[in-house]
């Protein structure tokens, strides 16, 4: 039923620590146009950094 839900797309974060971890997430398209960015944490450098949506 929801299999073609353009509304929240699948999204990929990842780190900008540079070490290529990734988290996938759903964002809504309707209050989020823009790329999405959250400070999350990254256990390959044990620490909280800045994820950004690469598309």
């Amino acid at each position: 039923m929801a299999a073609g839900n353009h509304v929240r797309p699948k999204v990929r974060l990842r780190s900008s620590a540079g070490t290529g971890y990734t988290y996938v997430t759903t964002k809504n398209r309707r209050n989020d146009p823009d790329r999405l960015t959250m400070r999350k944490y990254d256990p390959r450098v044990r620490r909280h950094v800045e994820f950004r949506e690469e598309r």
